[in-house]
């Protein structure tokens, strides 16, 4: 089965992300480890995706609940944005680069390992947890009106105030990333 992980490497895995949730236990306060592990153990494809988070340094870690939906959020928790970089926003800004294309795009990669761009919102609410991407950005989800216009959105720390900042969307660099929500 594609997107799987075998029984070793999930179990490194869930190990990893035990380790990380005790360690972190600010970021979910209330929340129990046993629980959100049973529901890993039944999503192997979930498993899988966080397995892609983990590999691209986004250092994956549990910081919410819904209660009504039953899932757990998972979000890239990495100091600076992980190492998925160098990325125009999406296709159609990735394709209508005539020269220097980068390797992929925000949104297709994201789609690739399972996830979803964190809405300004959820960033904001990441950075109430610790103070993230200090030297880096990322790309967030952009709303339909601005992108319809060519442009993204991406944040980032600084001064220690959260900043929402605009670029064309075929733009990229080096520093530039995306962090990642799944939902469990």
């Amino acid at each position: 089965m594609k997107n799987k992980l075998t029984s070793e490497q999930a179990e490194e895995l869930l190990k990893v992300l035990k380790t990380r949730f005790e360690k972190n236990m600010n970021r979910h306060k209330d929340l129990n480890w046993e629980k959100i592990q049973i529901k890993l153990e039944k999503s192997p494809e979930k498993l899988w995706t966080l397995n892609e988070m983990e590999i691209t340094e986004g250092e994956p870690d549990v910081i919410s609940y819904d209660q009504k939906k039953d899932e757990y959020f998972f979000f890239d928790c990495s100091p600076e944005s992980p190492k998925r970089r160098s990325l125009c926003y999406d296709y159609p800004a990735w394709n209508a680069r005539k020269a220097n294309k980068p390797e992929s795009n925000a949104i297709d990669k994201a789609s690739e390992m399972g996830i979803e761009l964190l809405t300004e919102q959820q960033y904001r609410q990441l950075q109430e947890l610790g103070k993230f991407d200090l030297k880096t950005s990322s790309w967030i989800k952009t709303p339909t009106n601005i992108r319809e216009l060519g442009g993204a959105i991406f944040c980032d720390r600084r001064y220690n105030t959260v900043f929402t900042y605009h670029n064309g969307a075929d733009s990229y660099y080096a520093a530039r990333g995306f962090r990642g929500c799944l939902k469990v």
